[in-house]
């Protein structure tokens, strides 16, 4: 059936998502989800969600989503209307890409990164250029300080985890005024600083967020996206000439009341990074240099084994990490945070292989 294939699709090459097994008792820390689950003010608001009004189509606009998100970043003047939803964080990148990154020049972003940025480029057919990390796998700000066509990158970044420092990230946007500047922020709760407090003064910059990690909601599928309200505008443009209705109603309900819970978004993030740092100091001891993190993850390689060998002995113990075979990170493991007793599962398996 190729034969029927339009000339992009016949050139992309697919993202590849974290394996989802479905095979009992397995630690699996492969996908940086969350290992807490999500705000009971979430679940509950999620069974009074259904009902007979399922039937009818939900608020296209998501008003309430808007308005929960903006008052989340309180004092930092984001109104609703600098507010765009949709179904995940990648489907409002992907809508970033088409509406805000398409343009002559190639677009700039990191070598080592969230691997659908190339994936969007290929499938949008924009041009691009990858910027090399430094050697200790870090962004340089003065690297982005070029004439580009758009400027993304996750921070912290994807997969190293290191952050960018706020004062380097507004170099970047304040040196770029002609350029979209977009900060994936997908894990920035787990002890990185938001970019959100700079929209305010820079019409170009535009912060991506997900509700999947430090929120637990990774099965609802819930992203925003907060910026000034031309940015925005043209991503409500694209996402109306696309799907009017990304979010359903329990999307929005589960979501609104996840980010009302406080309590619970503080005492769940604030254990994942305590876990890490446990982890940071275990993997230490076993001979793994461990990349700083500000993410629910760490980059690691051990000093003596290949890391491909390490991932396929894990994984016939029952634990899985990821694997990435890019040439420069070939040697290094992604390994999300679990809760104590799985991080705890690991470091026994790895005990037990590298003796």
């Amino acid at each position: 059936m190729s034969r029927y294939w339009s000339r992009v699709v016949r050139d992309l090459t697919p993202y590849v998502p974290g394996e989802q097994p479905k095979l009992p008792n397995l630690v699996k820390l492969n996908t940086n989800e969350n290992p807490y689950g999500p705000s009971p003010l979430a679940i509950e608001a999620l069974r009074a969600e259904i009902g007979d009004t399922l039937r009818l189509y939900p608020d296209p606009n998501a008003e309430r989503l808007k308005e929960a998100i903006a008052a989340s970043f309180g004092g930092r003047g984001v109104a609703p209307r600098q507010v765009f939803v949709g179904n995940g964080s990648d489907e409002v990148l992907a809508h970033v890409f088409l509406a805000l990154l398409k343009h002559e020049r190639p677009i700039l972003f990191p070598d080592i990164t969230y691997s659908f940025y190339p994936v969007y480029c290929r499938l949008y057919e924009i041009a691009y250029q990858a910027v090399p990390l430094d050697e200790a796998f870090r962004i340089r700000a003065e690297d982005y300080l070029v004439p580009n066509g758009g400027i993304v990158f996750p921070n912290p970044n994807a997969p190293t985890g290191r952050f960018l420092p706020l004062p380097e990230v507004e170099r970047i946007v304040a040196g770029n005024p002609d350029s979209v500047v977009v900060i994936d922020e997908a894990y920035v709760d787990f002890g990185g600083e938001s970019a959100g407090r700079l929209v305010a003064r820079y019409p170009n910059l535009l912060v991506v967020r997900t509700l999947s990690k430090s929120h637990s909601l990774a099965g609802l599928r819930v992203g925003f996206a907060i910026g000034h309200a031309d940015l925005i505008e043209a991503l409500e443009r694209v996402k109306n000439s696309f799907n009017s209705y990304p979010l359903g109603r329990l999307a929005i309900a589960g979501a609104v009341a996840a980010i009302g819970d406080q309590w619970h978004f503080e005492r769940t993030r604030r254990a994942v990074i305590a876990s890490r740092e446990a982890l940071v100091a275990d993997l230490a001891a076993l001979g793994f240099e461990v990349l700083p993190s500000t993410a629910n993850f760490v980059f690691a390689r051990h000093s003596g084994r290949d890391a491909g060998e390490i991932a396929l002995a894990l994984r016939e113990r029952g634990v899985l990490v990821r694997h990435f075979r890019q040439e420069r990170v070939r040697q290094f493991l992604r390994i999300s945070v679990g809760t104590d007793a799985q991080c705890q599962a690991l470091v026994a398996a790895l005990r037990e292989i590298l003796s």
